[in-house]
């Protein structure tokens, strides 16, 4: 069986069932018809990273949540957002569904960045895996996971709930015209266990009488809670057909407790890879931090800064604050050198973070052009306050947007790509 035959007798009927469309994006191979081994002790050790940098970043948001609007400046936060981040579902979880980006290094596993407000890769970790492991005969390491969305969706509408919110009308939005953002959040809303909810595009949601509503048939039907895979930065910049400020004020329907939403809008405090610098100097300086947390640090982060202190020391990576999918990030050498830069042209206007240069492992790949190397970059998901599923791309040193989705499983492969692969049993 040639690796395209194989490869579509692996992703067609996800397809089909329409949960999973996106394993082509652009015209370009996306999912990998392979899989990846990852050991019981590397599994647990992701695992123990994301539960205790989780527990770091809980701690840490917290208390920058009630700081002065001027550490929120200095975090790089928009102005638009700084009532509405003080918002959050709980002291304990400045936000519900986050993803750490982790790299294994010569120094053990080093955690990149932490996406809190709007990561994706859920769909391809909580449904595709398993569904990819199977046909190996492999274990699925994120085996019954998807559980742990539907609790943590429940746990923060009663959370809501409690705090005096109402909940009653949900509706779960994204871009509908992106494949990928409108499939994870249709699978979100049904793993969510939430009543009634439903999905609307964000070119549907108008304020309207002081509210955030749907506009559906010429009518405006108020939103109690919202899910929304949208950037709040971005959300921060959004405008109406006719320039009406309809981010600005949803963001004020936020801050003025008119609004739940989900992700909280506290998850941009922990997005900003600047509180990855603040986290690094409080280390530094021996303060805040418990010794367990001290040593979590030192262990599975890396040196960040807001200004360079590595050139002429060691290579370094900048990167902007509140970039996306590799998007404005550039390598250096030790002498200040560029060794690659990333080709897109978004947010080369934010400040940058420093942090020291790590190399990410080189792994072998099959794909429709043959066999290849790639740099393998772990996604772990800090679902609800706990380490939940993971996840793995492979692409470039600067892990982009269309880097591959890699499945992976834990035991020897049964059909391993481009070996004459057939379905397990």
């Amino acid at each position: 069986m040639s690796y395209e035959d194989w490869r579509e007798r692996l992703y067609a009927p996800l397809r089909e069932e329409g949960t999973f469309t996106w394993d082509r994006m652009y015209g370009e191979e996306y999912a990998l018809a392979m899989m990846l081994h990852i050991s019981e002790n590397e599994r647990r050790e992701l695992a123990v990273a994301t539960e205790r940098l989780g527990a770091v970043m809980m701690r840490t948001a917290e208390i920058v949540r009630q700081a002065d609007f001027e550490l929120f400046a200095e975090l790089g936060l928009p102005e638009a957002t700084w009532r509405a981040v003080r918002i959050a579902v709980s002291e304990q979880l400045p936000t519900v569904i986050g993803r750490f980006d982790f790299a294994w290094t010569k120094e053990g596993l080093k955690m990149l960045e932490f996406n809190s407000d709007t990561p994706t890769g859920i769909v391809e970790a909580f449904h595709v895996n398993g569904h990819i492991c199977k046909q190996y005969g492999m274990a699925d390491p994120n085996e019954d996971m998807a559980t742990h969305l539907t609790a943590a969706f429940r746990n923060a509408e009663e959370t809501y709930r409690l705090n005096g919110y109402p909940t009653g009308r949900v509706v779960f939005s994204a871009l509908d015209w992106h494949e990928e953002d409108a499939g994870t959040t249709r699978y979100l809303m049904r793993q969510s266990g939430l009543s009634g909810a439903r999905f609307a595009a964000l070119s549907d949601l108008r304020v309207y009488e002081d509210r955030l509503c749907l506009l559906a048939d010429g009518e405006h039907e108020p939103i109690d809670l919202l899910y929304r895979l949208h950037a709040l930065e971005k959300l921060a910049e959004d405008r109406d057909e006719d320039g009406y400020p309809t981010g600005e004020h949803a963001l004020s329907l936020m801050a003025d407790r008119r609004l739940a939403v989900l992700n909280p809008p506290s998850a941009l405090i922990a997005q900003t890879k600047a509180m990855q610098a603040l986290v690094w100097n409080l280390y530094e300086a021996g303060e805040f931090y418990t010794e367990e947390e001290r040593e979590a640090i030192r262990t599975y982060m890396l040196p960040t800064y807001m200004e360079n202190r590595f050139e002429g020391r060691c290579p370094y990576v900048t990167k902007p604050i509140l970039g996306r999918e590799g998007g404005g990030v550039t390598l250096y050498e030790a002498d200040g050198t560029a060794l690659e830069r990333d080709g897109e042209e978004l947010y080369w206007d934010q400040p940058m973070i420093y942090q020291q240069r790590v190399e990410l492992p080189v792994v072998p790949i099959r794909h429709e052009g043959g066999e290849a190397e790639a740099r393998l970059l772990w996604g772990s998901f800090w679902i609800g306050g706990r380490a939940s599923a993971i996840v793995a791309r492979a692409g470039g040193r600067i892990t982009g947007n269309m880097a591959y989705y890699v499945p992976v499983g834990i035991g020897e492969a049964e059909a391993p790509a481009g070996v004459e692969p057939e379905p397990a049993g």
